[in-house]
Parts: structure tokens; sequence; C-alpha cells
């Protein structure tokens, strides 16, 4: 049976990811910090193995890809830091957000990559966001952490490619989930998301499904899923 591993599948596009995976037959290994989501979604799904642990946590991370068979890696966990001037950002949001979003899934990849080489296959997919590839205002940093990743799936890809792994960013739009959770109200989240002009987690797994689905010669180094509506620009992903 074909793995995946999913890091940030507690909610939104990761989760989505998960249950969609494991529904196309995928044995899929469920990383999140939350102990009680992870039972939820293995009660959900008999064929997700939840793994509760920090992907911060360097140790902690390289002791549950030891051993593991990894067919698909899914580098999806990310944070939102607070909405504002970057002159007026606290140094702790910064280093949390560089952490998080880019040095962690740097070191997940590099502790995949030497297996799959090996086996000269693999898949791994990048959740990256349309704010690596447009300026908007007041996610700076946020933006250059999605840059980082987009340009390390680029020149990934050109480092693996000839051992037959495929590489793929996904760049989404405004998507409905929980990233903004910690850093607007409820009443601000509800406006963002109204009249129904954001894209689904949903929406976004299906895509992936599809993509992983190719035959190995076929590789979707990128793509864009944006609302059919137009949207204000700080709706990105």
């Amino acid at each position: 049976m074909t793995t995946a591993f999913i890091t940030g599948a507690t909610s939104g596009i990761g989760r989505a990811m998960a249950v969609a995976l494991s529904d196309a037959g995928y044995e899929v290994f469920a990383v999140g910090r939350s102990k009680a989501a992870l039972e939820a979604l293995r009660s959900e799904r008999a064929g997700i193995t939840p793994i509760a642990v920090d992907v911060t946590d360097r140790e902690a991370i390289e002791a549950v890809v030891n051993g593991l068979h990894i067919d698909v890696l899914i580098n999806n966990a990310g944070i939102m830091p607070p909405l504002g001037n970057f002159a007026d950002m606290n140094l702790a949001d910064i280093d949390a957000a560089l952490e998080v979003n880019l040095s962690a899934a740097i070191l997940l990849t590099r502790l995949v990559v030497p297996q799959m080489r090996e086996r000269e296959s693999g898949h791994i997919v990048f959740t990256g966001s349309s704010a690596a590839h447009a300026a908007f205002p007041n996610v700076a940093v946020y933006s250059a952490t999605k840059a980082a990743i987009a340009g390390f799936s680029a020149a990934l890809r050109a480092d693996l490619s000839p051992f037959g792994i495929r590489v793929t960013e996904i760049v989404p739009g405004r998507v409905e989930t929980q990233l903004y959770r910690d850093i607007l109200d409820a009443k601000a989240r509800a406006a963002m998301y109204a009249g129904n002009v954001a894209v689904q987690p949903e929406d976004v797994a299906k895509m992936v499904v599809a993509l992983l689905g190719l035959p190995s010669w076929a590789d979707v180094t990128r793509f864009d899923i944006m609302p059919t509506r137009p949207t204000t620009p700080s709706g990105s992903k």
C-alpha cells in the first residue's frame, strides 16, 4: 500500500488531504500537535495513523520518521503571524513563522529524501501560498517563508528528478481554513469568507489525489487553486 506522511493534518487542508488520501487507498500518517484532533481523525478513517508531534522538535520528528516507509511526503504544516506592518512585528512571531513554515519543512524533507532516492521513486508536496508570488500588505514574513518554499521546491525538483522523484508546490489563494483563527476574531473571519468566495480544503485535497495518481513520468510541478470570484488581497492561504 502506498504511504503518505502529512504534516499539519489536524485541520484545514492537511486534514482534508488525510481523509481524501485515505479514501483513495493510501496508508496515511497524519501528523499534528493535537492528540484529540488526531484521534478524532483516526476514528473517522481506519486507514489513518495519528502521530502527535511538533514539527519543530527536531529530535522527535527524526525519531518518528526513522524506520517509516514514506512514498508521499506532504509538507503542509504552517502558521500565519499576526497581521500588521513588518516594522511592528514581534521578533518571536518572526522566529516562529520561519521555524514552522520553512525550517521544519526543509528538515523533514532532508530526513525523507534519502530513502526515496535509494528507491528512485517518491513524491514530495509543499503547501505554499499565493502570497509567495504576489505582494500583499501586512504579511511580509509569511510571504517570505512561502516564497522560500517556492524556491526550495523548484531547486529540490532539479536535484531529485534524475532519480524519478516528483516535487509539487501547491499555490492556494483564499481557502477557508483555521489559519486566521488565532489572529482574527470570529466576526472578522466570517466577513473574510462571506459570500462563498473561498476555496474549500476539500477542493485542494481532490487536486492532490489527482496529481498523485498521474503516471510516474508526469510531474505537476505547481498548481494554483484560486476562488472563481475576486477576493481582497489579505485572503491568501
